[in-house]
């Protein structure tokens, strides 16, 4: 114990009998000093007495797509990151196909007496659902934040990426290439970021490519398979780059490319949507438009916030604006194309 307390002085800068008051909670150290014990304890990974232990200022639900994708987990940990620091305690609703469901886990939070709850990408997102499922929720005033997927009629708090946007800077960036033939590979017909995409998609094939061809659209399973079935599909129909609705299924265009002997991106361009941290290192390093996560989760959790505090917040949704990033995944078409 006493290596221990000369560690943690030396680390906070204050002598050994100062750590001992903190950590024992006596009299006669200084706001200053406890804190900079506090903090060298938690730099060298030591537990802290539980009466100097943060108390939680409430339990908060964040019901999660799968985190297949790389962009949902970092979701996650942008928006758990910005209420811990609140003093909130997140809990982590992750759905899969063999576990809980949406309904299910809100169910489970209620139950738990959660201070409000987070949807990313959840059944709000879906068109074809009946949204009544959330009338309750906002008859009991619970603070509630929707992630990519505005459900119109419903009273709440919305934070979107702009898809139609981001389906337009992929268009025009492949139309400046030259391209003329680009096909979208969608993971829905019927979620409101999908159908978003598709009308940036149509609106810039219209402006910059010559005009919106339905044979060039494609709607596939979300996800690697999904991107390489329809992938295979829009090359039969000759189409010399591909905007893809993530970037998984972006990869999946790549491998259903390389399977038919071409080059990415020699003879086909591929633009993703999202850019995962590892999307700069894939072969090639793929081209995507960048979903402002960081930004979304932080506003998310900050408008959560608000709406537990009392504060008061405009029920609307809020776009933030993606952004092209230029990897080696596009060049222009080969001559002939």
């Amino acid at each position: 114990m006493s290596s221990r307390l000369d560690e943690i002085a030396r680390q906070a800068g204050v002598s050994k009998a100062s750590v001992s008051r903190a950590l024992n909670e006596r009299p006669g150290v200084s706001a200053r000093t406890r804190r900079a014990v506090l903090t060298a304890l938690d730099v060298l990974g030591y537990e802290r007495p539980t009466g100097l232990r943060p108390r939680s200022a409430g339990l908060v639900g964040l019901v999660m797509p799968e985190l297949e994708s790389p962009v949902y987990p970092l979701f996650a940990q942008v928006i758990e990151t910005n209420l811990s620091r609140q003093g909130y305690t997140p809990v982590l609703c992750s759905q899969t196909p063999e576990g809980a469901g949406e309904d299910e886990y809100v169910g489970m939070l209620l139950d738990r007496g959660v201070a409000g709850i987070v949807f990313v990408a959840g059944l709000h997102a879906d068109t074809a659902l009946d949204h009544k499922r959330y009338d309750d929720l906002v008859a009991q005033r619970l603070p509630l934040v929707f992630v990519n997927g505005y459900a119109r009629g419903l009273d709440a708090l919305f934070v979107s990426c702009d898809d139609r946007a981001a389906g337009e800077l992929a268009v025009a960036h492949l139309a400046r290439l030259g391209h003329r033939r680009i096909g979208l590979l969608s993971p829905s017909d019927r979620h409101v970021s999908a159908l978003r995409h598709q009308a940036g998609y149509r609106a810039a094939m219209d402006a910059h490519a010559g005009g919106f061809d339905p044979r060039l659209v494609d709607v596939a399973f979300p996800g690697i398979e999904g991107g390489y079935a329809g992938a295979l599909r829009l090359l039969r129909r000759e189409a010399t780059a591909l905007v893809c609705g993530s970037d998984m299924m972006a990869l999946g265009a790549v491998r259903a490319a390389r399977g038919r002997g071409l080059r990415v991106p020699e003879d086909v361009s591929v633009v993703g949507y999202d850019d995962a941290v590892v999307m700069g290192y894939t072969d090639p390093p793929l081209t995507t438009v960048r979903q402002p996560a960081l930004s979304m989760g932080m506003a998310s959790a900050r408008a959560l916030i608000d709406q537990i505090r009392g504060v008061g917040v405009r029920r609307t949704e809020s776009l933030f604006l993606p952004e092209l990033v230029v990897r080696e995944s596009t060049a222009a078409p080969a001559p002939g194309r």
